[in-house]
């Protein structure tokens, strides 16, 4: 019966978040750097239509019939043009849904076999990378803003359709941005969350 079958379906699948449509992938890259460990970044190529020159991780969409862990390892490799036996996964860190139809998965990697300086990035792509100590990010918390998130009234919507049509009180909340500042770099965004996410991680192995 398609109900067993249904009912089958339900109990064995993996679930996901309702509409979101978009998928990306990142790798947080760390590399060895006399002795102490480095997260490489990314500054975003001028050229490009979306985020031009702002901090990043590597990463993009994730394609047809990849897994998430899959885009990482392929954007990385097209990015920082390095070989796959040059990267290490070495597990998920936590996920990002985010309002814009997005979830991004992100993944902690190891660069190995290669100087960082030896690292000739796709110019296509990125117009150079820079390390930041993972001291430092340990020992610094980032600073902290607040935007407002609100539905904006529009003529199409069917108001006419829900309780008190457009006096109905959706609900409102807050957007948490948070701001690294090292050297004459800023790490913000998604990229500063998951770079928190990272130290939280990281700060409770010795609870």
């Amino acid at each position: 019966m398609i109900i067993d079958k249904f009912l089958k379906k339900v109990s064995e699948r993996i679930p996901k978040p309702i509409g979101h449509e978009k998928k990306y992938s990142i790798l947080v890259p760390l590399i060895e750097i006399n002795g102490k460990w480095e997260v490489i970044y990314e500054l975003r190529a001028k050229t490009l239509n979306n985020q031009p020159g702002e901090v990043s991780f590597p990463g993009g969409e994730v394609e047809k019939g990849e897994t998430f862990k899959q885009a990482a390892l392929r954007e990385t490799m097209e990015e920082l043009l390095i070989e796959e036996n040059n990267v290490e996964i070495i597990g998920e860190l936590d996920y990002l849904v985010a309002n814009e139809n997005m979830i991004i998965h992100c993944f902690l990697g190891r660069i190995l076999g290669i100087d960082f300086d030896e690292i000739k990035a796709n110019k296509d792509e990125v117009d150079h990378l820079f390390t930041v100590p993972l001291d430092f990010l340990l020992n610094n918390e980032p600073d902290r803003y607040e935007l407002d998130i609100q539905t904006l009234e529009n003529e199409e919507f069917p108001y006419n359709l829900i309780p008190n049509g457009k006096k109905y009180k959706f609900r409102r909340g807050k957007h948490q941005v948070l701001f690294y500042k090292y050297n004459k770099y800023i790490i913000w965004g998604f990229t500063a969350r998951m770079t928190k996410n990272l130290v939280d991680i990281y700060k409770s192995v010795g609870d």
